[in-house]
C-alpha cells in the first residue's frame, strides 16, 4: 500500500529551483531516511508533504488524496523548531494535543515523558532546548498515524539519549504506517532504516534499499552518502 507518492514535484522560489521533478513512493511499513546536504531541498520537501508549501508544478498523494484536511489527520509531523507555547506546562500541551487530536495516545506520552525523565508540571520556558525537543518528540510519537515525518529530530539530544529515541521509534513504530526521518547523523539513525532517499541540488540522486545499498557497496549507507556528495560536487 503506498502511503506518499510524489509525482513530477518541481518547486520554484523566484528563480531558483528547490525541487526538480521529484518522484518518490513510500509504501507501509517503511521507516525511510531522507538524507541529502544543507539546502539540498529535503525540507522544501517535507514542507510540500505537509500541505505548508503549494508545489510549483507536480503533485504530492496521501493515502491516494492531494495534501489538505485530511491528509493532515495521517501526518504526524516534527517539524525541526519548536512550536511551543512557553507558558504552558508539559501536562498542558499534553492535554492540549489529547483534545486537538483524536489519535493521540495519552498514556503512552505519559511513559516516554517518563522513561525520558521529564516533568510533567515544569514548563516549557524552564526547559534546555534538548529537553524541549524530547518532549516534541515524545508528542508526535504518541499519535498513531499513517505517517510520521521527522525533521532533524536528534541534532540537540546527547547519544545516548539518540539511542533511546532511535529504540523508542522502532517500540512504537506501527507496521501499517511509514515514517520518514530527515538528518545529517546518518551514522546514528542507519541501523533502523529500511529505505534510503537521498536528495542533492533539488533531485532525488538515488532511492534504495538500506540493506541492498550496503550489500552492493560493501560499507556503510554514511560512507555511501558521503561518497555521493563527493562525486556530485
Amino acid at each position: 500500500m503506498v502511503l506518499l507518492e510524489c509525482r513530477g514535484l518541481n518547486k520554484k522560489y523566484g528563480q531558483k529551483q528547490a525541487l526538480k521533478n521529484v518522484n518518490i513512493e513510500v509504501t507501509a511499513g517503511k521507516i525511510v531516511g531522507l538524507l541529502g546536504p544543507n539546502g539540498s531541498g529535503k525540507t522544501t520537501l517535507i514542507k510540500l508533504i505537509n500541505n505548508l508549501l503549494t508545489p510549483t508544478s507536480g503533485e504530492v498523494l496521501i493515502n491516494g488524496k492531494q495534501p489538505g484536511v485530511e491528509s493532515k489527520s495521517m501526518i504526524s509531523y516534527l517539524p525541526e523548531r519548536t512550536y511551543f507555547r512557553r507558558n504552558m506546562s508539559v501536562k498542558k500541551t499534553l492535554e492540549f494535543f489529547a483534545d486537538f487530536y483524536k489519535d493521540f495516545d495519552l498514556k503512552r506520552a505519559q511513559k516516554l515523558l517518563k522513561d525520558l525523565d521529564l516533568d510533567e508540571n515544569q514548563r516549557i520556558s524552564a526547559m534546555s532546548k534538548g529537553m524541549q525537543e524530547k518532549v516534541q518528540l515524545v508528542l508526535v510519537m504518541s499519535r498513531r498515524a499513517k505517517l510520521y515525518i521527522l525533521d532533524e529530530p536528534l541534532g540537540g539530544v546527547d547519544p545516548a539519549t539518540r539511542d533511546y529515541i532511535l529504540d523508542t521509534i522502532l517500540t512504537n513504530f506501527n507496521e501499517k504506517a511509514s515514517l520518514i526521518i530527515s538528518t545529517h547523523l546518518i551514522s546514528d539513525i542507519e541501523r533502523i532504516l529500511d529505505e534510503v532517499i537521498m536528495i542533492n541540488k533539488g533531485q532525488v540522486v538515488m532511492h534504495e534499499e538500506a540493506d541492498a545499498l550496503r550489500a552492493k557497496y560493501k560499507t556503510s549507507i554514511d560512507a555511501i552518502f558521503r561518497k555521493e556528495l563527493k562525486n556530485a560536487r
